[in-house]
């Protein structure tokens, strides 16, 4: 959520990042709001003034008539107060709620469009590799070497669930205790969130968990959801608290299963475990000072985290500097890894780090006193993919298949595992 002082203050600024970022928003309504309140509030004002001044004047000697009179111009004034009261509270629900539809606002560099094509390639490392024979792609790995039972996964809960089997079992198990050790060794703290969070927790992150475009499986009967990312449930862990500079930065690395309603369209690149309803997911997450400087070089961090980790399970990737349409609401700047993934000849995305500056914080009441002599301010949160496991396993089975169809396992992760190469059956 914006400062309306901001908003009213640059309305034009606003509404020209509204259409960059090619949101449904009208920063003109928020404004008209914003000045019916305030009208409300100085009438109010006003009013409470001169119930005050009638209340004063009852004070000392006067006629019967007169002390009548001005019982019933108090009284009267007491219901305009009530009245105005009320209608400045549902003012202020109207604005809080205007407010919310606006996005973000966006960093200077972020490319300008609303396509895949818009995007902008910062740096790629590693060099795809050129396979000596038909690359197979992780489903028909899969199907050779006995780890993934989509069909059981189907007849169980629908299609795209699934059933993790053997050896890639223990290697979804090994990714996790890989990303969560080298997070530590990075200064985060790990924890295991819930898989549900109340409504309210996901709007305040800046997720819809409502509405026909909504993502989000709603749980019947209970005011809850399922959650489609850690973030959610790491962001609602400090709601409404308030921390002292020397409390900052948090830094948290969240396992968590993630659930989502759309699987996305058909087609090659939806196969498999590329789009899911159910996948398992590793997330950093930092509260630091609510400054740019500082959660821009906190950014800078989560991504060249996120580019350590796969580059040490030797996977070619690309980092993508995120368009303004796709950035959704919450993100000032998004910064996305594509993995190479052979079975589909082209990269897919496997990361996203997003710094949210204000945006989360405001809508959550999270805040922190940057000195001593200092209001209370918003933090700034950021976000980023350590490992969701779907995409990795996808990306270690085709980028490191053998040809006699075994996959040899990445040097980083073989501690973790009893074995070094997943072997035909």
């Amino acid at each position: 959520m914006l400062d309306i002082r901001y908003v009213v203050n640059n309305e034009e600024a606003v509404a020209q990042n509204i259409k960059n970022r090619n949101a449904k928003a009208d920063v003109g309504a928020v404004v008209a709001v914003y000045k019916r309140r305030n009208e409300l509030l100085t009438q109010l004002e006003t009013t409470r003034a001169e119930a005050n001044a009638s209340a004063k004047s009852m004070q000392g000697k006067m006629e019967p008539e007169e002390r009548q009179r001005r019982i019933e111009h108090g009284r009267a004034l007491k219901v305009q107060v009530a009245e105005l009261e009320k209608e400045t509270e549902v003012l202020q629900v109207e604005l809080d709620i205007a407010l919310r539809t606006l996005p973000n606002l966006t960093h200077p560099d972020t490319p300008i469009g609303n396509t895949d094509d818009d995007h902008k390639v910062l740096h790629t490392w590693g060099t795809p590799r050129m396979f000596d024979f038909k690359p197979l792609d992780h489903v028909e790995l899969a199907e050779k070497l006995d780890l993934i039972d989509f069909e059981g996964g189907a007849k169980v809960a629908g299609q795209k669930f699934y059933f993790l089997k053997n050896e890639l079992v223990l290697l979804d198990l090994a990714l996790q205790r890989f990303a969560v050790e080298r997070t530590m060794a990075h200064g985060f703290k790990p924890v295991i969130t819930p898989d549900l969070a109340r409504p309210a927790i996901l709007e305040g992150i800046g997720f819809n968990p409502r509405g026909e475009e909504t993502q989000v499986y709603s749980v019947q009967g209970h005011d809850l959801c399922l959650v489609g990312t850690a973030e959610i449930t790491i962001g609602g862990m400090f709601q409404d608290q308030i921390f002292d500079a020397k409390d900052l930065p948090i830094r948290i690395a969240g396992i968590s299963h993630c659930f989502r309603t759309e699987a996305g369209s058909g087609g090659r690149e939806s196969r498999g475990l590329y789009r899911v309803h159910q996948f398992t997911k590793v997330e950093m997450f930092i509260f630091c000072d609510g400054d740019l400087e500082v959660s821009n070089k906190h950014h800078a961090e989560l991504l060249a985290i996120e580019e350590e980790l796969f580059q040490a399970m030797e996977i070619p990737y690309r980092v993508l500097d995120i368009a303004s349409g796709d950035l959704g609401a919450p993100a000032y700047r998004k910064f996305d890894i594509e993995a190479w993934m052979p079975g589909r000849g082209m990269y897919g995305e496997v990361t996203s780090t997003s710094n949210c500056t204000d945006f989360q914080a405001r809508r959550l009441g999270i805040r922190h006193y940057p000195s001593e002599q200092a209001k209370a301010r918003p933090v700034h949160t950021l976000n980023g993919t350590a490992i969701a496991l779907s995409r990795g396993l996808i990306a270690i089975l085709e980028n490191h298949q053998q040809a006699d169809g075994s996959v040899v396992m990445p040097k980083a992760l073989r501690q973790y595992l009893p074995f070094d190469v997943i072997k035909p059956k």
